[in-house]
């Protein structure tokens, strides 16, 4: 059996509204990256002030965190059994209409962005709407910067075509953070066959999901379906495009669940995926309710047939492979 702590552990997509204790809960649990999402509907002047309370939790415990601006880093904060943050934006709403802004909120530490998030973008369509165009033509120039200077292009909650469309006009490989085969189950939210294997064959990355509205059965998911899924996702895509990316949402009140969904753009709340439930965040899975499900990942794992290098890949190596691919060896600052 694998031990969490002697392996690389790398969540690809998290919303945790985090304290001391909850730090020191994840490092228990031995993650060793977190992708952390710092903005969902935010402006500039918004995602700038959630940018200065990370940079103040840097600050405040500096003995279990560090930010992650490039590969370096991650190495750094593996050397010193720190937690290394990688932001994230799961929508493009921060850099407004302003192609300039991706090269600020990058040199801000911003390494992973959506193009969309459920709905129409000015960059591409979300998975909500009824119809998809694509990759606009702003969204076409956004990428190609994102290109430029290392800023991973995330289609989670994008649309297929929108999906597909980004990663023919991606000169690098794009990635899903945090999303399901909808052969798994069919929420709207998750990727067909089509998606999975273009982005398989381009280099990308799925960072699987254990947000239950992701889930067949939802809360109810057993773990070893969940491990299964992942097995047949390998089969599709192959063992090194496949990571974790759980979604896991801790220590919110509903007021938040309800800006994820609504934002500005709905006047009452939108409950999207789980619409007919009564409002509140959905249970976790009971093998998967904070930190110390990666150890039971772990065990699945190995309980549906993989090997143990087959393990750490999914656990953590594919990502790093992949941000060691993606990031720039130095920090973009010019336009060469």
């Amino acid at each position: 059996m694998i031990d969490k702590e002697d392996i690389l552990i790398v969540d690809c997509l998290q919303y945790v509204n985090w304290n001391r204790q909850l730090f020191e809960e994840a490092k228990n649990g031995s993650l060793n990256i977190i992708h952390v999402t710092i903005a969902y509907w935010e402006n500039k002047k918004e995602v700038i002030a959630n940018i200065e309370i990370w940079n103040q939790h840097f600050k405040n415990y500096s003995d279990l965190i560090i930010p992650v601006h490039n590969c370096d880093d991650i190495q750094t904060a593996i050397d010193a059994s720190k937690i290394g943050i990688i932001f994230g934006f799961q929508n493009c709403s921060p850099i407004e209409d302003d192609i300039q802004l991706i090269q600020e909120m990058h040199d801000l530490g911003v390494r992973i962005m959506q193009l969309s998030y459920n709905n129409q973008s000015l960059l591409a369509t979300g998975c909500y709407e009824e119809r998809d165009s694509g990759i606009t033509r702003f969204g076409k120039e956004a990428i190609k910067e994102m290109n430029r200077l290392g800023m991973i292009i995330d289609m989670s909650h994008s649309a297929e075509q929108s999906t597909l469309h980004a990663m023919e006009i991606s000169t690098r490989p794009i990635a899903i953070t945090h999303a399901n085969p909808s052969s798994f189950h069919d929420a709207l939210r998750n990727k067909s066959d089509i998606v999975l294997k273009n982005l398989s064959e381009s280099g990308g990355m799925l960072g699987v999901s254990l947000y239950p509205f992701h889930l067949a059965n939802g809360s109810k998911c057993k773990l070893d379906e969940f491990c299964n899924m992942i097995y047949d996702a390998t089969q599709l895509m192959g063992i090194d495009q496949i990571g974790i990316g759980s979604d896991l949402c801790l220590n919110w009140d509903y007021k938040v669940l309800e800006w994820m969904r609504s934002g500005r753009w709905a006047l009452t709340p939108d409950y999207g995926e789980g619409s007919s439930e009564k409002p509140s965040w959905p249970n976790q899975p009971h093998w998967f309710e904070d930190f110390n499900g990666f150890q039971n990942i772990i065990n699945g794992l190995g309980s549906v047939g993989f090997n143990s290098e087959e393990i750490e890949k999914i656990m953590g190596k594919n990502w790093l492979h992949f941000f060691e691919l993606s990031f720039p060896v130095m920090d973009a600052h010019t336009n060469d």
